[in-house]
């Protein structure tokens, strides 16, 4: 069995993902860290805790002692990280929030990651060889869409609120930390999404 952390899973996107992991993959544990701001919800991943596979910890993911202990207490082999501030009103009223989780919160993932995963740049520990690092963004790091084109990995990054500011700098956080230190990791930018256990405030 592997342990993998996941953040911010007792929001939207990750709410949903766990379940949709925990059925799929029976070979991993997965292991939540969440802040529980006003968007984080216990009760969209209730169906996940009497799943022995699945163990919740209530913290933020800039407290690096936290975060050391987390790797060092579960042996954490994979991070999939969803946990971010993401509403663009917010980050106009509150903007360091923004800054606070989605920048310094992806470094300290990052770097306590690389240091438990990796003896130096590009060399893994023998025992953590494929470990990944994946980085759930927006598209919104790449501006403001116009009627006719479409985004592609390849668009120049023009965010335009905090919001987007803060999630397009933790990306290149995640990209330098692969150039880097040969890290392996990935960054998704969804679209926006709609389904079950959204927060009203989407609407």
């Amino acid at each position: 069995m592997k342990n993998i952390l996941l953040t911010g899973t007792a929001g939207f996107i990750g709410s949903n993902f766990a379940p949709y992991f925990l059925e799929k993959y029976p070979e991993y544990n997965l292991i939540n860290l969440d802040l529980l701001t006003y968007a984080g919800n216990l009760e969209n991943i209730k169906e996940c805790e009497s799943n022995p596979r699945y163990k919740f910890i209530k913290g933020d993911i800039c407290n690096r002692e936290l975060v050391e202990f987390i790797f060092n207490e579960y042996d954490i082999q994979g991070v999939i990280h969803f946990a971010a501030e993401s509403h663009v009103d917010n980050s106009i009223k509150n903007p360091s929030v923004f800054i606070e989780t989605n920048i310094n919160g992806t470094f300290t993932l990052l770097d306590v990651a690389q240091k438990y995963w990796m003896d130096k740049p590009f060399t893994y520990k023998e025992n953590y060889i494929g470990c990944r690092f994946h980085h759930i963004s927006t598209d919104e790091v790449y501006g403001t869409l116009n009627e006719t084109d479409l985004f592609t990995e390849e668009t120049p990054y023009t965010p335009n609120s905090p919001y987007s500011a803060s999630k397009a700098s933790s990306d290149m956080i995640v990209r330098s930390y692969q150039e880097t230190y040969g890290m392996n990791t990935v960054i998704t930018n969804c679209s926006n999404n709609y389904g079950p256990k959204q927060h009203d405030e989407k609407l």
